[in-house]
């Protein structure tokens, strides 16, 4: 019986759409995030392009130079991934809330079941295009009310750091846009190849808590003791049961210290956080061993395989055995975009916690 032969190697093409007003730092993030990861025999996974509304030539930067940029609007035709940087020249996008001419024709060229993306202010275009309606989305903190009031249609949440409601991701300002595409990364191709482009760009892999833009929170007193040691001391025990009395002791605080210390240097509950370093260690396990689900379950500390199948489901949208599935025979392959339920729901990255 003759093999089928295997389906020729394509890369996942990103077109990162380059308005008028455009920041450079937010334009080149798709750029440095997507154009570093590679399959196991050294292919890049995305090929990453750059195109505006309108021919091949300059578009201005709120800096004090322009851009040329090679590709005109009938680049977003042959897109996987779309994603809208912000602007600080929308226009009636941003007065109004409708799409300028040349940006519908732009969209009009944009394939159903692309995924699309917005960094920062970039929300305005997807939200003036109707793409946002009745569904949740974010933005910068700062613009956050005035574009609920634009698209009151819209369930803005200012307090996360991005959005995955499947084929539609938004981000709040600057370096959110860094930790969307650092996740969309990871759940194209797993934990391992996102943390590798993490290291690569020399920024954290996964950001725990609330929008820095968001929570004022004053820099810690060098007099004043942190919760760094007890973090560390955590992490290295994820497979043990422990107890906030535990963590509050390697600091000498008293529990109540120690949460509202916690809450104020990483944003979230000590639990919170907990439970967020457990999902982490179990995909890495689910991606890089052979161990049975009792056991990631036991070395990430959730105790029981049905605890660690409640809470991927919770954070991840797929069960431990479809999230391995995925990534130990899919990782590399052109085109995923994550496991089978992963994004088919609404999941905000970054939540303010107000609970203890």
């Amino acid at each position: 019986m003759s093999r089928e032969p295997e389906p020729e190697f394509r890369p996942h093409r990103v077109v990162v759409l380059a308005l008028d007003g455009l920041l450079p730092f937010e334009l080149g993030i798709p750029h440095r995030i997507f154009g570093r990861p590679r399959d196991a025999e050294g292919r890049l996974l995305y090929d990453v392009v750059t195109c505006s509304v309108r021919p091949p030539g300059p578009v201005d930067t709120d800096a004090d130079f322009a851009i040329h940029v090679p590709n005109g609007p009938e680049a977003l035709a042959t897109a996987d991934t779309v994603i809208v940087p912000a602007s600080y020249e929308l226009g009636p996008v941003f007065e109004d809330g409708v799409l300028t001419p040349e940006l519908a024709a732009a969209f009009a060229h944009i394939r159903p079941g692309t995924r699309l993306a917005s960094i920062c202010t970039g929300v305005y275009v997807l939200a003036a295009a109707g793409l946002l309606d009745g569904r949740p989305a974010t933005t910068h903190w700062a613009d956050a009310e005035r574009f609920q009031e634009l698209f009151p249609q819209i369930e803005v949440d200012a307090d996360v750091l991005f959005i995955d409601d499947g084929d539609v991701l938004t981000s709040a300002g600057v370096a959110a846009g860094i930790d969307l595409c650092l996740h969309m990364v990871r759940r194209d191709h797993g934990t391992a190849v996102a943390n590798d482009v993490a290291r690569r760009t020399v920024v954290p892999p996964h950001r725990d808590g609330g929008q820095a833009q968001y929570i004022h929170r004053p820099v810690p007193d060098p007099q004043v003791a942190t919760t760094t040691a007890a973090r560390a001391w955590a992490l290295g025990r994820l497979h043990e049961p422990l107890q906030l009395r535990d963590m509050a002791e390697q600091e000498a605080m008293s529990v109540r210290t120690f949460t509202r210390r916690f809450r104020e240097e990483v944003g979230v509950s000590p639990g919170q956080w907990l439970t967020q370093q457990r999902v982490e260690r179990a995909r890495h396990l689910l991606e890089s061993t052979d161990l049975s689900m009792d056991q990631v379950a036991t070395n990430a500390g959730f105790g029981t395989a049905q605890s660690m199948r409640q809470h991927l489901q919770t954070a991840l949208g797929v069960t431990p055995t479809g999230y391995r599935r995925t990534f130990r025979t899919g990782t590399g392959a052109a085109g995923v975009s994550g496991p089978a339920g992963a994004g088919t729901g609404s999941a905000h990255y970054g939540t303010v916690d107000t609970l203890n």
